[in-house]
C-alpha cells in the first residue's frame, strides 16, 4: 500500500521518515517479530493441541477407572442395572482426571471419545471375562446347573411361542421340522454356551457404545469451563 504525505500528499518510500519533498517527519510503525501472530497461525495451533492425546498419562488415568466400571457392570455386582450408566461415568470421569494437567487445558469431543472409546475396551472386556467366570463358578462350583437350563429352556419355549405368533400375523406357513431341529440345537449345551457367549459380547459392545458417548460429554463439559490458552 502506497504511503503520501499528509502535508504535500507526495509519496513516501515506505522505509523513510521524512517527506523527500517538503521534509515533514513521518510517523512509523513496526510490529516486533512474533509479538501479534496472525490469528490464523494461533488457533490451528490450539485445535492441534487439543485434538491429540498424551496417551501416557491418558492410560493411567483409564487403568484407575476401568477396572471399577468393569466390576460395576459385570454378572457379579448387583448394580449392573445401571451398567450403562458406569460406564459412561467412568469415561467422563477419566476426561476429567487427564485435564487437569494438560496445557493446554481444553480437549476436542473426538479425543474425548477416542479416550472413552479405550475405557469402554478395557472396562469392557473385563466385564465380560469377569461375567463368565461368574457363570462358570454358579453353574460348576456353586452346582446351579439344572436352575440354569431350566431358566434357559423357559425362555427358549418363550421364543418359539413369540415366533409362532409373528408367522401367523405375517401369513408365514410355520415349520415344525426346522423350528423343531432349531429348537433341539438351542438347548444343546454347544448352542446354550453360544447364546451365553453372544449376549455378553452385545452387552459388551452396547457399554463400549455409551463409554464413547461419555468420554465425548466429558469432553464438551470440560471445553465449557476452559478455553485454549495461546
Amino acid at each position: 500500500m502506497e504511503t503520501t504525505c499528509t502535508r504535500c500528499h507526495q509519496s513516501i518510500p515506505a522505509d523513510s521518515c521524512y517527506c523527500p519533498s517538503c521534509g515533514l517527519p513521518q510517523l512509523v510503525y513496526a510490529a516486533e517479530p512474533g509479538a501479534i501472530p496472525p490469528s490464523s497461525e494461533r488457533w490451528p495451533e490450539a485445535v492441534r493441541d487439543a485434538s491429540s492425546i498424551d496417551w501416557r498419562s491418558a492410560l493411567r488415568v483409564i487403568a484407575f477407572l476401568a477396572p471399577a466400571a468393569g466390576l460395576l457392570t459385570s454378572q457379579f455386582s448387583p448394580l449392573r442395572g445401571l451398567g450403562i450408566f458406569w460406564m459412561a461415568g467412568a469415561a467422563a470421569w477419566a476426561v476429567a482426571l487427564y485435564m487437569r494437567n494438560q496445557r493446554p487445558a481444553w480437549i476436542t469431543i473426538g479425543a474425548g471419545a477416542r479416550m472413552g472409546l479405550v475405557t469402554g475396551l478395557l472396562a469392557g472386556w473385563l466385564a465380560f471375562g469377569l461375567s463368565g467366570a461368574s457363570l462358570f463358578v454358579t453353574r460348576v462350583v456353586r452346582h446351579q446347573g439344572p436352575q440354569i437350563d431350566s431358566a434357559w429352556t423357559e425362555a427358549v419355549t418363550e421364543m418359539d411361542k413369540q415366533t409362532q405368533r409373528l408367522e401367523a400375523q405375517m401369513s408365514v406357513p410355520y415349520n415344525a421340522a426346522m423350528a423343531e431341529a432349531q429348537r433341539r440345537w438351542m438347548l444343546s449345551p454347544e448352542g446354550e454356551a453360544g447364546f451365553q457367549t453372544i449376549g455378553l459380547a452385545w452387552y459388551c459392545s452396547i457399554l463400549t457404545l455409551f463409554a464413547v458417548a461419555g468420554g465425548a460429554i466429558g469432553a464438551r463439559m470440560t471445553s465449557r469451563r476452559r478455553r485454549p490458552e495461546i
